[in-house]
């Protein structure tokens, strides 16, 4: 089923999340009973991720497939690069084959350490992409991301606003956005997207704050802003409280970020897991019912 069309047809705001295969097969278990936990929100689909420069693209696809054979709406992770025309068909006729009918069109960043030139890759932009896996498949559902505050190599907003426009025009059903901590960012992009004549249903990401340090990690990987109140707040809470201190700071927030968001109009929320449980499950019930 179309993710994009299950999103436009939702009676009310839903739960939507994120996972990363395990590196391990021996972790999978635990994944597993993880991801069965996280169906008591009753997401309306799930996004399997794999890392920078396409690796562990069979794991990708190996749990993407468990996912949808576990009767979940599953969307794989497809990203820009390293990729080439025939592998990118091939990746797609083996998801259609296990059932998996979405994916998640990015540009992605390239490996660690090593040198890339955009101006050599067959798929440039996220928008080549959608446009190839649109003609090569044209019955599969495809999302793209969006950010709420610019990505850190757009030169300014209106330039940011521009590309996401591009990539929805390119074929794309619907948009999932980088995690972000201000909901007034969310409102801005729909509102320009909405001004050029876009309908296009956008999704936020939300991340439940579980630690400094995946705060920190999180940040450095994809360089969202993070408002001084807040981050002010998790090194109080640090300080006097630790580690549970700094996770319940960030269950505040979080829960307070939805409840605006939801009231400003967001079809429903899609939630960064980290592959953990416990945070979101506690997320969703202070939250009640979106």
């Amino acid at each position: 089923m179309h993710i994009g069309q299950m999103i436009r047809t939702s009676a009310s705001p839903f739960y939507s999340m994120e996972f990363f295969p395990p590196s391990d097969s021996a972790q999978l278990p635990g994944f597993y009973a993880t991801v069965d936990r996280l169906r008591a929100l009753d997401p309306l689909f799930a996004s399997v991720t794999y890392g920078a420069g396409g690796a562990r693209q069979q794991n990708t696809l190996a749990v993407t497939a468990e996912l949808a054979r576990r009767g979940m709406t599953a969307m794989a992770h497809l990203t820009c690069v390293g990729a080439e025309p025939d592998s990118i068909a091939a990746f797609l006729d083996e998801l259609r084959a296990v059932g998996v009918d979405n994916v998640l069109a990015l540009r992605g960043d390239p490996p660690a350490g090593k040198t890339w030139d955009w101006n050599k890759a067959h798929f440039r932009h996220a928008s080549d992409l959608v446009a190839f896996a649109r003609e090569r498949q044209p019955g599969m559902g495809i999302g793209v991301a969006a950010y709420p505050a610019p990505h850190p190599e757009s030169r300014s907003f209106a330039e940011d606003r521009n590309h996401t426009a591009e990539k929805l025009r390119a074929g794309a059903d619907f948009a999932v956005t980088q995690l972000f901590f201000d909901a007034r960012e969310y409102v801005d992009l729909v509102a320009h997207l909405r001004g050029q004549g876009i309908t296009t249903p956008v999704v936020p990401g939300i991340l439940p704050i579980q630690s400094f340090d995946s705060l920190r990690r999180v940040l450095s990987l994809c360089g969202a802003n993070i408002p001084g109140k807040l981050y002010l707040a998790l090194e109080q809470a640090d300080r006097d409280g630790g580690a549970e201190a700094v996770r319940q700071v960030g269950l505040d927030y979080a829960v307070g970020q939805i409840r605006r968001l939801i009231e400003a109009g967001a079809p429903g929320i899609h939630l960064y897991t980290l592959n953990k449980a416990d945070v979101c499950l506690r997320l969703a019930e202070a939250v009640g019912r979106l």
